[in-house]
C-alpha cells in the first residue's frame, strides 16, 4: 500500500504545502500572505484557524480526497533543543508550541495543524528536524566568556535531507559519513555532519559564520560593544542590524544575492567585492570545519537558494576542492524533507521519537 503523506510548512509571509505518494510530487501549493492579513492578528497562534483553512481550501481545489492520506508532517517550529530526527507531535510538544515557550514563530503551526488533520483522519503526524535541533560535541559549545554558550540554530530539516541524499546516492549510511554542508539562503548555515550528528555547526539566525542577504554573520565584539553604548541605537535597533538589516542589506540595500550577483557578472568593483566576500567566508567556514573534522571528509555539500549560483558554487569549489568533492544540490527542499522523514517513520527506517 502506498505511504501518501501530506506535508505543511507555515512561513512567515505563506503557507506551504505538497502531497507526496511514495516520495513522488503529486502537487504543491503555496498560498501567500499579505502583511496586512498577517497584521490583523495579535499573535502567531492566532493564526491557527486561518492558516488550516488555506491548507483544507488548497486540497480542495486540487480535488484530492485526504482519506488517502497516510500522515501529516509539519515543519518543527521552536521548541526546546532536541537532537535530529522524526518527532510524533504530542501533547507535550502541542503545549510548547501554542504557548510560544521558547518563541513566537509560524513554523510553530505547522504542528498543531498537522496534528489537528491527522486526528480527524486516525492517521499520525510528525514533525522533522526542526531548526532547534541540538547535536553539538561538548567542545563546541564553548565560547570565549563562561557567561556565553554556542547555540545551534541552523536549518537542520535541509541539511539532513541533503546529507542522507548524498550518502544513498554514494552507497554510504549516514551514520558513517563525514560531510560538511552549507546551506545559503536568507541564512548562512555551515555544519559537520559526523557519524550521524551535527557536531559543530554556527547560529545562523543571530549574530555567527558568513554573512547572508540580510544577517550580519560574525561581528568585531569589541567594535559591537562600542555601538551598543554609543546611545546612537536602541537594542532593538542593534538585533535589526545583526538580523534583517545585516549583511548584504546594509552593503547594498537589497536582500536578493542576485543583485550582488548581477554587479560581478557586470564587473562593478563594489558588487564584486562583497559577492566574493561573501564566497570567501563560506569557503573559511568550510575550511575550519574540515579542521575540527579531524579526518578526511567525505564530501562537502552546498544547497540553499543561492547554490544556484553557479559563481557562487565555483567560487566555493576553488577554495575547498582540495579538501573533498563538492556537491551542490540548489534550493530548500523543505517539502520534499518532510516527506521523506515522515515515509521514514511510516516505513520503520526511522523510529519517531516522542519530544
Amino acid at each position: 500500500m502506498p505511504h501518501t503523506i501530506l506535508v505543511i510548512n507555515p512561513g512567515s509571509t505563506s503557507t506551504k504545502i505538497g502531497v507526496f505518494e511514495d516520495l513522488k510530487e503529486l502537487f504543491t501549493e503555496g498560498v501567500v500572505h499579505s502583511a496586512e492579513e498577517i497584521a490583523a492578528f495579535p499573535s502567531i497562534a492566532a493564526q491557527y484557524d486561518f492558516r488550516r483553512r488555506h491548507i483544507v481550501e488548497a486540497l480542495t481545489k486540487r480535488g484530492f480526497d485526504p482519506k488517502r492520506l497516510s500522515a501529516v508532517v509539519g515543519r518543527g517550529g521552536l521548541l526546546r533543543p532536541i537532537p535530529g530526527g522524526v518527532y510524533a507531535v504530542n501533547e507535550a510538544m502541542k503545549a510548547d508550541l501554542s504557548a510560544a515557550k521558547f518563541g513566537e514563530h509560524a513554523s510553530n503551526l505547522g504542528a498543531l495543524i498537522a496534528d489537528s488533520l491527522a486526528k480527524e483522519l486516525g492517521i499520525p503526524a510528525f514533525i522533522a528536524d526542526p531548526v532547534v535541533v541540538d547535536e553539538l560535541d561538548e567542545i563546541a559549545r564553548v565560547s570565549g566568556h563562561k557567561l556565553f554558550q554556542r547555540r545551534s540554530i541552523f536549518h537542520a530539516l535541509n541539511q539532513k535531507a541533503v546529507s542522507r541524499r548524498w550518502c544513498k546516492e554514494q552507497g554510504k549510511k549516514y551514520e558513517e559519513a563525514t560531510i560538511i554542508v552549507a546551506h545559503m539562503g536568507g541564512g548562512v548555515s555551515v555544519g559537520l555532519h559526523k557519524d550521524g550528528r551535527v557536531v559543530d555547526v554556527n547560529n545562523a539566525l543571530n549574530g555567527e559564520g558568513p554573512f547572508s542577504p540580510e544577517r550580519s554573520g560574525t561581528l568585531p565584539a569589541a567594535d559591537l560593544a562600542k555601538l551598543c553604548f554609543s546611545g546612537k541605537h536602541t537594542e532593538k535597533e542593534v538585533l535589526k542590524m545583526i538580523t534583517g538589516q545585516g549583511g548584504l542589506v546594509s552593503f547594498m540595500g537589497s536582500n536578493d544575492m542576485r543583485v550582488a550577483e548581477n554587479a560581478f557578472r557586470a564587473g562593478d568593483p563594489v558588487g564584486t567585492l562583497y559577492y566574493e566576500a561573501f564566497i570567501y567566508q563560506v569557503g573559511k567556514a568550510v575550511g575550519a570545519l574540515a579542521a575540527a573534522a579531524r579526518r578526511k571528509v567525505d564530501a562537502i555539500i552546498l544547497t540553499g537558494g543561492i547554490a544556484y549560483g553557479k559563481e557562487v558554487v565555483h567560487g566555493i569549489t576553488e577554495m575547498c576542492g582540495f579538501i573533498a568533492p563538492v556537491v551542490a544540490y540548489p534550493g530548500e527542499g523543505e517539502l520534499e524533507a518532510l516527506a521523506l522523514a515522515g515515509s521514514r517513520a511510516l516505513s520503520g527506517e526511522a523510529v519517531a521519537q516522542a519530544y
